[in-house]
C-alpha cells in the first residue's frame, strides 16, 4: 500500500514537471516564441538604427555644407539658378 502512494505522488509530481516543461510558463514553446520575437526587434533595431545613421549625415550635411541644401532645393522644390532652363517631361497618361 505504501509503495503504491510513493508512486503515484511520483508520478503526479513527474507529470506536472512534464506539463511545466511542455505547456505551462517557461515552455518551451514560449521560449521559442520569444526568441522569434527577439530576432524580429533585432533586425528592426538594426533598421532603425542604420536610419537613424542616414539622418544624421544628412543633418551634418545641411547644416556644413550648400551643395545638400542646393539638392533638396532643387529635387524638393523645383528650384533652379539664374540662367538655367527647367524642362519638365510629363508622361502619357495611363487608363
Amino acid at each position: 500500500m505504501r509503495f503504491k502512494l510513493i508512486i503515484t505522488i511520483m508520478i503526479i509530481v513527474i507529470g506536472y514537471f512534464q506539463y511545466r516543461i511542455w505547456i505551462g510558463d517557461g515552455s518551451y514553446e514560449e521560449v521559442y516564441q520569444l526568441q522569434k520575437k527577439i530576432e524580429k526587434q533585432k533586425l528592426e533595431n538594426a533598421s532603425l538604427k542604420e536610419r537613424n545613421q542616414r539622418l544624421y549625415a544628412e543633418v551634418v550635411d545641411l547644416k556644413n555644407g550648400l551643395a545638400a541644401v542646393e539638392e533638396r532645393a532643387r529635387t524638393e522644390l523645383g528650384m533652379v539658378k539664374q540662367g538655367e532652363t527647367f524642362y519638365q517631361i510629363i508622361g502619357e497618361e495611363k487608363d
